[in-house]
């Protein structure tokens, strides 16, 4: 078992003000893997007072010193990437090839597209009378999920580093260990102290000291709709900039002429990563009442591919949930489907047979279900994916914007003007147009009660900025 004792602030491995530790389970052991500390809003107190005091230097360091950090930092997770791999493995259940490639290696190109947007970005422009400047917003507390835990600290601490804000990062503690990783990389970096603080600890804690701190300029949050909505209540007491990126229910349309086998498998794929619980799955699959049959077959098919199992087999395609809980909210929804009348074609609520340890969930998938129905409308966060058939064009973007999220979608069609026609009517903030794959040089994020604020690209360095302008008496025409 990993035991990690102390708090990173103020640039030093310190203990934390309390005495109280949270334990880490495995979800496919259900055993305790790590123990971390229970930080309070004495920890918060002193990591955003170490953040203010580093802001000025970090603010005014040239911008070249800081990409040059930020691919430090880079080099030194890129070093231990299938560590990070095989720990998110452990944390988080996803099998350990898909962990090394997407949990620990997208966040290492995260940092390095982080450096490459500096190179070319303007922070001050002359305009009429003014210059127009581009200034850090200041302190920033980063607040992230369990599901992709390190690419949602990246996406956060990258560009915030760019832009010149220092940070304190409260991670999710379910899956914490990646960041303690992540801060012996920035330390062994040597960016200098303050300007990147770790305090662990339950969020009605240590995330709601975070969102109420005077010292603290801007929240950035990824997580549920709920929890979104208690950060920006508090955050609003003393008007603090906000950026959340939060919950989803994304729905892939099939256009009659689509190339069934390719959407269906795409489709799939997109619902299942990550045993379902990523804000952006496609767990609506939307399909013209002609296709149904075919389209049913297609999906039973493709499920049936999807093992279930130790993430660490060379055969599993699904690895547990991330607790127990998660997995019997994911249970009760299946059992919701059923009861409101949807047709089960695969799965269902109970334990897979042959686990009987660890926090499986069968991959499931219903038939011809009503666009209001529970499962229709809420994040379920699991592998589950709902069909819903339509008569017409109309009727699709009328079904996919029915939905209090707006975070993702797909469109597929043979005629690829067609899809980016129906792309546009959909209320998002991404639309993958026949498959199109995750790019992280393009802004994510959400519509409606998905959040709002963007990640990624120059977009995601832009959140953490603010512009000043400076005005100039002009010149007498002699």
């Amino acid at each position: 078992m990993e035991v990690r004792e102390k708090l990173y602030i103020d640039g030093r491995w310190v203990p934390g003000a309390g005495t109280g530790r949270i334990d880490v389970i495995c979800g496919s052991t259900e055993e305790v893997m790590a123990r971390i500390p229970e930080g309070n809003a004495t920890d918060v107190d002193a990591a955003v007072r170490s953040a203010r005091a580093a802001f000025d230097g970090w603010a005014a360091t040239p911008v070249a010193e800081r990409a040059a950090f930020l691919r430090k930092i880079q080099a030194g997770l890129k070093e231990r990437s299938e560590e990070i791999g095989r720990m998110i493995a452990r944390e988080v259940g996803m099998p350990l090839k898909l962990a090394i490639m997407i949990q620990a290696g997208q966040p290492t190109l995260v940092f390095g597209a982080s450096a490459g947007i500096l190179s070319g970005f303007q922070f001050e422009e002359r305009v009429g009378n003014s210059l127009v400047v581009r200034e850090p917003v200041g302190v920033v507390a980063a607040i992230t999920p369990w599901n992709y835990p390190l690419l949602q600290i990246a996406a956060k601490v990258a560009p915030a580093l760019a832009a010149g804000c220092t940070i304190v990062l409260k991670p999710s503690e379910v899956a914490p260990i990646n960041a303690f990783i992540l801060a012996e990389v920035i330390d062994a970096a040597g960016l200098p102290k303050g300007v990147f603080n770790l305090v662990t600890g339950f969020g009605p804690v240590v995330g709601e000291a975070l969102a109420v701190h005077p010292g603290v300029d801007m929240i950035s949050f990824t997580g549920s709709t709920r929890a979104g909505k208690r950060v920006s209540e508090l955050a609003a007491r003393s008007i603090k900039r906000v950026a959340l990126e939060l919950g989803g229910k994304s729905a892939s349309i099939l256009l009659e002429d689509a190339d069934l086998a390719a959407a269906t498998r795409g489709t799939v794929s997109a619902c299942f990563l990550n045993s379902g619980q990523t804000c952006s799955a496609h767990t609506r699959l939307l399909v013209p009442e002609s296709r149904y049959e075919e389209v049913k077959q297609l999906v039973v098919a493709e499920v049936s591919k999807y093992t279930v199992g130790d993430p660490f087999s060379e055969t599993s395609r699904l690895g547990p949930l991330v607790s127990s809980a998660q997995r019997e909210r994911v249970r009760g929804y299946i059992r919701k489907g059923i009861e409101e009348g949807a047709e089960l074609l695969c799965g269902g609520p109970e334990a897979p047979p042959s686990l009987p340890t660890g926090w499986y969930v069968k991959p499931t998938v219903f038939g011809r279900v009503h666009p209001d129905a529970t499962i229709a409308q809420e994040e379920i966060f699991g592998p589950v994916l709902s069909i819903l058939v339509y008569k017409d064009e109309e009727e699709a973007v009328a079904i996919a914007n029915n939905s209090i999220f707006g975070l993702a979608g797909g469109v597929w069609s043979k005629d690829e003007a067609r899809a980016v026609q129906v792309a546009r009517r959909i209320r998002t903030g991404q639309v993958d147009i026949n498959g199109g794959p995750f790019n992280l040089q393009a802004p994510f994020g959400g519509y409606k009660q998905s959040g709002h604020g963007r990640e990624y690209g120059r977009p995601g360095l832009e959140e953490f900025l603010e512009y000043k302008s400076l005005q100039f008496k002009p010149e007498r025409k002699t």
